[in-house]
């Protein structure tokens, strides 16, 4: 079965709002530092880290 990765991520995401229950304030944080990061100097060196 293929998923889309966003899909899984809504998924894991909600999930894991639902059983730990962090903070609103993390969660936006963590979004925004993800977005920023992505677009970064930074994104092939986590690329890479990530796939190998």
């Amino acid at each position: 079965m293929d998923v889309p990765l966003w899909l899984a991520l809504i998924a894991v995401g909600a999930l894991g709002v639902k059983l730990v229950r962090p903070p609103w304030w993390l969660i936006a944080v963590l979004l925004l530092g993800g977005y920023l990061l992505a677009d970064s100097l930074l994104a092939p060196v986590i690329d890479g880290a990530i796939t190998k």
